[in-house]
């Protein structure tokens, strides 16, 4: 979906910034910005994501609601959700938590208000679906809540072309590959697609191919993949030095 960059300028960081009492704001959203969507961070889980951010304000002097038990919980837990983390704040109230929790559902609610019906696909994934859904099961593996992305994908005609959906409920996107190894799809037969090393390590840990999309030029990534990676991948082409140019291209639009 071309919402990241938008969703991330417009709710998560401001809402980070005022939820948090920010007073440098200027300062906070460009490193919020690097974190979340120009570096080797991007398309970090959220409540990681956050985490980053307000130890980075710390260290600039920012003076904020204590985050101790925030931080442990991200450290520690092995699901990363609202969910679970309203259920770590029932057995232990805790101010930092209490923030965390009201500014995800901010963001949520942000997004579902003011972004509903204008958020699209990029422009060259519908035609790649349309190509793959005969040689291939698309499985989405996201780190986004399951509404949001059964909302997004039915809304715009994508969810027919996939057998099944991973959302944070479900756990890490790493989890997920797995799952879907248990469920007897071949590691040699598997490419994860994604835009983030996150996407990138989750494939890894796992055994399995990574195609990098590319910021700022995914449309461009989509077509190459439909047009060329994808029956290279079919016809055994897809090797270590095939997978090592695509990371090279990869890290390096990455600051």
């Amino acid at each position: 979906m071309d919402t990241m960059t938008v969703k991330h300028e417009l709710f998560f960081g401001p809402l980070a910034a005022d939820y948090f009492d920010i007073k440098n704001t200027k300062k906070f959203l460009e490193h919020w910005d690097k974190v979340n969507l120009y570096s080797k961070t991007r398309g970090i889980n959220r409540f990681k994501g956050l985490k980053m951010a307000l130890e980075n304000a710390i260290k600039n002097g920012e003076n904020i609601v204590d985050t101790r038990a925030f931080n442990e919980f991200v450290d520690n837990s092995p699901v990363l959700s609202a969910a679970a983390l309203e259920k770590q704040y029932e057995k232990a109230p805790d101010k930092g938590i209490k923030k965390a929790i009201e500014w995800s559902k901010a963001v949520n609610d942000g997004i579902h208000e003011q972004l509903t019906g204008k958020d699209k696909p990029f422009d060259e994934v519908l035609p790649t679906f349309e190509k793959f859904v005969d040689k291939a099961d698309i499985i989405v593996v996201s780190s986004a809540n399951l509404g949001a992305i059964s909302s997004e994908w039915e809304r715009h005609g994508l969810l027919k072309y996939t057998c099944e959906v991973f959302g944070q409920e479900e756990g890490t996107k790493e989890f997920a590959i797995s799952k879907v190894i248990e469920e007897g799809y071949k590691k040699e037969n598997i490419l994860m697609v994604g835009d983030a090393p996150g996407d990138e390590k989750a494939a890894f840990k796992n055994g399995v191919k990574f195609y990098p999309i590319i910021t700022k030029k995914e449309n461009e990534s989509w077509k190459k993949l439909r047009e060329i990676v994808f029956d290279d991948l079919l016809d055994g082409k897809f090797d270590q030095d095939y997978q090592n140019k695509l990371l090279d291209e990869f890290h390096n639009s990455l600051q």
